[in-house]
C-alpha cells in the first residue's frame, strides 16, 4: 500500500472511493470523486458474484483506491473477506460506522445515502479502522466459541430452572434433591422414571419437568466439552505465547486473540490495543486530585477477560500481590489498582499475541 492518504491520492486523481451500506439479502454500494462529488449509486446480492460484480462496476468510474464497508462482522463479512482477498495490494479496506446522526439528521436515511456516507467518512479520514481478517484459525476459534458460549449460559438457566422447581416441589422429592450438589441432583433427576400416564398429577408432572431439565443439561454440557477440546487444540496452536502467561487459560486467550483478530498489525501500537479493550485510562482529576478512572469503553469481552485473569494474579501471582499491597500503602483503592494491572496486563498480553499471531 501507498504510505500517500486516500485523500492525498484521490485529490491527485488517481482514483475514486467506494462506500457500501450492507445488508442480509443486498448491498448498495456508492461512488465519489476527490470534491466529495457523488457519481454512481447501485443496489448488488450479496452473494461471491455480487460481490465481483460490485467491484467491476466501480472501477468504471476510475481506479478504486479505498472502499469503507459498513458491519464487517456481520452483514458486510462476506463482501470484506472478497475485498480483502480479491483487492490485496489493489485497494484499501475500511470498517465503518453508521452513519452519524447529524447526517441522518440533515439528509435523511435511505440505503444510497447511507452507502454516501461510508464512502465520504473514508475520504475526509474519519474511517481509518481496519476490518478483521477472517478466513484464518482466529475465526476458527470464534466460530467455536460462539455456540460454547451460547450453551454456557442456556445451561446456567437451566440449572437455575432446576432448582426452583426442587425449592418448589413438595414432600419427599423437595428432601431428596434439596441439600445436593447441582451435578448430584442431575444424575439423581436423570434415573427418574416419571409416569407419563399421571402426568396430570403434580407431583409427576414436576418429575417430568426435572428429567427434562436434566437432559438438557446433560446434553450441553456434552456440547461444551466437545468445544472445549477444539478450542484447546486451536489456542494452543494460535497463541501459544499467551497461553503460557500466567492465569491465561485457553477460555480468555480465546476472547482476546478474537478481540484483537488475526491481522494485529491493524493496529499502530499497544495503546491502540489498550483502547480497544477498554483499559486506556481517562483523566478524572479536580482541584489538587490527580488520578485516573476506569474506563468503560472499548471491547468489554475482551475487557472482562483481562479482568479474570487480574483477579486470579492478585490471589496466586506472588508479584502481583506484592504490586498490590505497594499501591494500597501508597492509598490506591482496589478498583484503581485493578485499572492500573490491566493497564499493564494489556501491555504484555499485545506482545504475547503480536509474536503468536504475526507468525501464525
Amino acid at each position: 500500500m501507498s504510505d500517500v492518504s486516500v485523500e492525498e491520492q484521490v485529490l491527485d486523481g488517481a482514483g475514486v472511493v467506494v462506500g457500501v451500506d450492507t445488508h442480509q439479502l443486498v448491498h448498495v454500494a456508492a461512488v465519489i470523486d476527490a470534491r466529495f462529488g457523488r457519481l454512481a449509486d447501485r443496489e448488488f446480492p450479496a452473494t461471491r458474484a455480487g460481490f465481483g460484480e460490485l467491484v467491476s462496476w466501480a472501477a468504471t468510474y476510475g481506479p478504486v483506491l479505498a472502499v469503507g464497508v459498513e458491519s464487517t462482522g456481520s452483514y458486510g463479512a462476506g463482501l470484506t473477506r472478497h475485498l480483502l482477498t480479491h483487492g490485496a495490494g489493489a485497494f484499501e479496506v475500511f470498517e465503518v460506522n453508521r452513519p452519524e446522526r447529524a447526517t441522518r439528521v440533515r439528509h435523511g436515511k435511505s440505503d444510497p445515502l447511507d452507502a454516501y456516507s461510508a464512502a465520504e467518512q473514508v475520504l475526509a479520514g474519519r474511517a481509518s479502522g481496519r476490518p478483521k481478517v477472517k478466513t484464518g484459525i482466529v475465526e476458527a476459534i470464534r466460530v467455536i466459541k460462539v455456540p460454547r458460549d451460547a450453551a454456557v449460559k442456556n445451561r446456567t438457566a437451566a440449572y437455575s430452572q432446576l432448582r426452583d422447581l426442587i425449592t418448589a416441589a413438595s414432600g419427599r422429592l423437595h428432601d431428596d434433591l434439596i441439600g445436593l450438589s447441582g451435578k448430584k441432583r442431575v444424575a439423581k433427576v436423570l434415573a427418574m422414571r416419571p409416569d407419563p400416564s399421571r402426568v396430570a398429577d403434580p407431583d409427576h408432572a414436576v418429575r417430568h419437568a426435572l428429567r427434562a431439565l436434566a437432559r438438557r443439561i446433560a446434553y450441553l454440557d456434552g456440547e461444551i466439552a466437545e468445544a472445549d477440546k477444539h478450542l484447546a487444540t486451536l489456542v494452543q496452536q494460535a497463541c501459544p505465547s499467551l497461553l503460557a502467561m500466567a492465569q491465561v487459560g485457553v477460555q480468555t486467550a480465546a476472547q482476546l486473540a478474537i478481540s484483537t483478530g488475526e491481522n494485529i498489525d491493524r493496529m499502530r501500537s499497544e495503546a491502540s490495543f489498550a483502547k480497544l479493550v477498554g483499559v486506556a485510562p481517562l483523566p478524572a482529576s479536580s482541584g489538587k486530585t490527580r488520578r485516573h478512572r476506569l474506563n468503560p469503553g472499548g471491547d468489554r469481552q475482551a475487557n472482562s477477560a483481562l479482568y479474570m485473569i487480574t483477579v486470579g494474579r492478585m490471589g496466586r501471582h506472588e508479584e502481583t500481590r506484592a504490586y498490590v499491597e505497594r499501591r494500597r500503602a501508597e492509598g490506591l483503592s482496589t478498583p484503581e489498582i485493578i485499572r492500573c494491572l490491566k493497564r499493564h496486563l494489556a501491555r504484555s498480553v499485545y506482545r504475547a499475541l503480536r509474536t503468536d499471531l504475526m507468525t501464525t
